[in-house]
């Protein structure tokens, strides 16, 4: 395998960690190579894609590397993520702010352990609305991201703090998701979440 396959295969599996990135051992283990070499692969990588103008970066960050987009390119993101197009929140987006929201602080491994499909794309709307951030980093290898709610979140539903929502049987049946997430926000609000209604972050 040339230096190029290589490569490639480092940009998918940073491109699949999502946010949590991948550190050097890692991603050793998985192309088994040495940690050095792969170290250095990526930082070639890494200035491939500043030379060739692409849509993406490689960020290191405590030693882990995460394909992130570029930071001039934010007021276009903005205006997708506010697009009349994409006005409603998703089954997927309103089923991972339900899991943040009543298990805080939660990874995205165990959000997607809940609901058994992946959910960066849910995550990275529910950050884009201001409805979920940042809360900490778990001490596990990779250091992932906790996930928790916002003040936005709490405000939008009229919640004095996170444990002011209403109880539910949410989690305890793997086949209820879908609908105890649908009677959960129409006890909140008695409509769908829409990003119109939301408004934008401040």
């Amino acid at each position: 395998m040339d230096f190029g396959q290589l490569k490639s295969i480092i940009e998918g599996l940073l491109f699949a960690a999502g946010d949590e990135g991948l550190d050097a051992r890692q991603l050793s283990e998985v192309l088994e190579q040495d940690a050095a070499f792969v170290r250095d692969l990526v930082y070639e990588l890494q200035a491939d894609l500043k030379r060739d103008g692409r849509g993406m970066q490689i960020v290191e960050m405590a030693g882990t590397f995460q394909l992130a987009t570029l930071p001039e390119h934010a007021p276009y993101f903005e205006r997708l993520a506010y697009s009349p197009s994409r006005s409603s929140l998703s089954q997927a987006a309103l089923e991972t702010l339900a899991i943040i929201a009543y298990k805080q602080p939660i990874t995205r491994v165990d959000i997607e352990e809940i609901r058994g499909v992946k959910s960066d794309r849910a995550l990275q709307t529910l950050v884009a609305k201001d409805l979920i951030q940042e809360v900490d980093r778990a001490d596990a290898p990779g250091r992932p991201i906790l996930y928790g709610t916002t003040k936005a979140f709490l405000d939008y539903f009229a919640l004095p703090s996170i444990q002011d929502l209403p109880e539910t049987a949410m989690f305890e049946s793997d086949d209820s998701l879908e609908e105890e997430t649908r009677l959960l926000f129409e006890k909140l609000d008695g409509k769908q979440l829409t990003f119109e209604e939301v408004g934008e972050p401040e």
